[in-house]
């Protein structure tokens, strides 16, 4: 399809871009802008920071249920108009959450209107920038919205801690509001393009892909909190298996039926909610794989830096955020300056070589963690980490749309961001288990091998973390051994092991994540070697 944005003016294309941008970055600013302020959010609407963490974990849910049924009421509706109509309702979200005065209200405008909101807005931003320029350009398009959602998870804990530090928590909310009043200001200017012919809603596959997804996103948010196979104390289990296990099966199992449920309206000539042949396209799924593996290793990334600058270093959030940005400007100088310099590169070889520069960030920085290292030690680490996630930015959402035709770009947008937003889930939940599950083992064994701790210390200390030990700066840990009256030799000997523990944690996290580099490179067979409208060699 030709659009108008696609041979029109620069200026007009320029205006188009910043608008879908705008709404990716808006859309990611959500899931890191406020983990710098769990507790003032917590304290300021009456509740505790664990409710906070469930407002979170609801958004993300209800964004991971609605994505795919999102991506097909664009169909039904037109892109554009799924894309303004979910602005509404997550400035609505916005707004609610910046005057919620208890957690229910939180809960109402920040987890289900925002979340809404995004699994409208995200599938049309997929198949809007399909619809509004040509496949030449496609490329450097989705590399600068998909830059512009990474750029807002790193910039994120910035926004966050300025705000809640010098203004109010709520003023970020508000903040989004007028982000969201300028996007439908300049939204007129998009093309949309034309719904066809309008079919019934497919409401039992949208149910069954809602649930089974949810159920097992939930799965997976969960297993750090109560094990991902072996259940923790005082966690829920059945036959001795952690619930964790059967949340992800139960999903599995709806997927399944989902799934075979889209294969039977297709042989009754009837409009599926996701056609199950797209699943069959050997390029689609090489894109969405790589999508996968993307959002895994960032979103493990994005969990690991912080902690170890902000906790292991004591940095405060401003200057821990300050310290991320290195990676933004290598992620958008790669994924505004291949697809402009290198029109014609093979997709395949720059996502490789983004995977390699992942895995090379991942190792230097897992060789650059000592007990003696500063914060600075992360700059090159990220510059790569930026390189490759930018790389991988400016190709795979060219990748993905080209495989099918235009018509069914908002499925596929709404299929890509349910398998980012897995990815990012399974990254975040995985780094988080694999670091306290080796920070728990290192610190027993430091403990458990030190003469100048008592023996029924060392019994008290395995029995209390058995469910893992908690990560903890050596402030933090100093101030409870001074409450529960330690000598002066066990708190030495427990800060030592708990500093010797931590790196040991990060250190662990980060090999996972340059494993799953690593694997990632075996299915990029699949991602073709010439661009979307270049022609065949």
């Amino acid at each position: 399809m030709t659009s108008k944005t696609g041979t029109g003016s620069s200026a007009t294309a320029g205006l188009v871009l910043l608008t879908l941008a705008a709404g990716q970055f808006l859309m990611a600013l959500d899931s890191s802008v406020m983990n710098v302020s769990i507790a003032t959010v917590a304290d300021d609407i009456g509740t505790t920071v664990t409710g906070i963490q469930g407002a979170i974990t609801a958004y993300t849910l209800v964004m991971a249920m609605f994505m795919i049924p999102g991506g097909k009421v664009g169909v039904i509706i037109g892109r554009k108009r799924a894309f303004l109509i979910g602005c509404v309702i997550y400035g609505c979200g916005s707004m609610t959450t910046a005057l919620a005065p208890n957690l229910p209200v939180l809960l109402i405008g920040w987890s289900f209107f925002e979340g809404v909101g995004a699994a409208l807005i995200l599938p049309a931003i997929v198949a809007l920038v399909a619809g509004n320029f040509t496949a030449d350009r496609r490329p450097a398009a989705y590399g600068l919205v998909a830059a512009a959602g990474a750029v807002a998870i790193a910039v994120g804990p910035i926004i966050g801690g300025v705000a809640t530090t010098y203004f109010s928590w709520r003023w970020v909310f508000a903040g989004e509001v007028v982000i969201v009043l300028g996007i439908l200001v300049l939204a007129r200017r998009i093309t949309d393009a034309p719904t066809g012919q309008r079919h019934p809603v497919d409401l039992v596959g949208a149910a069954l892909s809602a649930l089974g997804i949810g159920i097992f996103v939930y799965g997976v948010l969960r297993s750090d909190e109560w094990g991902w196979f072996k259940p923790k104390p005082d966690a829920p289990s059945w036959l001795g298996i952690s619930l964790v296990v059967w949340l992800m099966l139960a999903g599995l199992l709806l997927i399944w039926l989902f799934l075979r449920w889209e294969a039977r309206l297709v042989e009754q000539r009837k409009e599926p909610l996701v056609d199950p042949a797209l699943l069959r396209n050997r390029q689609l799924t090489g894109g969405l794989t790589m999508f996968f593996f993307q959002y895994l290793v960032q979103m493990g990334v994005f969990f690991v830096v912080p902690l170890y600058l902000s906790v292991a270093l004591g940095l405060s959030a401003l200057t821990t955020g300050a310290r991320i940005l290195p990676l933004s400007l290598t992620l958008l100088a790669a994924a505004i300056l291949i697809p402009r310099r290198f029109p014609d590169v093979s997709p395949r070889r720059v996502v490789r070589l983004g995977i390699l520069a992942l895995l090379a960030g991942a190792v230097v920085l897992m060789a650059a963690l000592d007990a003696d290292a500063g914060a600075e030690v992360v700059t090159i680490p990220l510059l790569l980490i930026g390189l490759g996630m930018g790389a991988l930015a400016s190709q795979l959402g060219s990748v993905t749309v080209s495989a099918v035709p235009d018509k069914q770009s908002a499925e596929v947008g709404g299929i890509q961001n349910a398998v980012t937003n897995l990815g990012a889930s399974i990254g975040t939940a995985l780094a988080g288990s694999i670091l306290i599950a080796a920070l728990t083992a290192s610190f027993l064994t430091s403990v458990e091998q030190n003469e100048a701790i008592p023996a029924d210390v060392k019994s008290q200390a395995t029995v209390e973390l058995q469910s893992g030990a908690p990560f903890l700066s050596d402030a933090q840990l100093k101030d409870a051994l001074d409450a529960a009256g330690t000598s002066e030799e066990v708190t030495r000997a427990a800060l030592d092991a708990n500093e010797e523990a931590r790196l040991d944690g990060l250190r662990a996290a980060l090999a996972i994540l340059a494993l799953a580099s690593l694997l990632a490179m075996f299915f990029t067979q699949r991602i073709p070697t010439t661009q979307p409208g270049s022609a065949k060699p």
